[in-house]
């Protein structure tokens, strides 16, 4: 990823708790905000979704896109950008590592390009409300 916005947040579960969290893409419309509809389009080997389609309501936001996923077991996923109708780009990861004295600290790095026009500290700020977001609903996920 060339430029990117990153930021952690330490979950107090294993790296494989927190990574089924993340592999449930039917629940993400229960704890994730903006994602209003998810479809997983292909899967693979381990279950696991290969391609997923998401409908994402982000109040001035809304577009449907299509990722296309990697996994790393219960270490990492990255996701890439497949089709949008906004977006020119989209990659990302999460990154799992747990923590010697327990708990497990997650790193979510997100770089996003835009089709319209639109200056880059603005979409950084953009790119970290969203990881902010995903992580705090991620912990509350995992821990609740």
């Amino acid at each position: 990823m060339a430029e990117h916005t990153r930021s952690s947040i330490i979950i107090e579960a294993t790296p494989a708790e927190v990574m089924a969290v993340i592999a449930d893409f039917a629940a993400y419309p229960e704890w994730t905000g903006e994602v209003k509809e998810i479809e997983v389009l292909a899967s693979a080997e381990g279950g696991r979704a290969a391609e997923v389609r998401l409908l994402l309501d982000a109040g001035a936001i809304r577009d449907e896109h299509v990722l296309a996923y990697t996994w790393d077991g219960d270490r990492e996923v990255s996701w890439t950008l497949v089709k949008s109708q906004m977006l020119r780009s989209l990659d990302g990861s999460y990154t799992l590592a747990a923590r010697s004295g327990g708990g497990t600290e997650v790193t979510y790095q997100l770089a996003v390009d835009v089709k319209i026009p639109m200056l880059g500290m603005i979409k950084r700020k953009a790119e970290k409300v969203i990881i902010d977001r995903a992580l705090a609903g991620l912990k509350k996920r995992v821990e609740g």
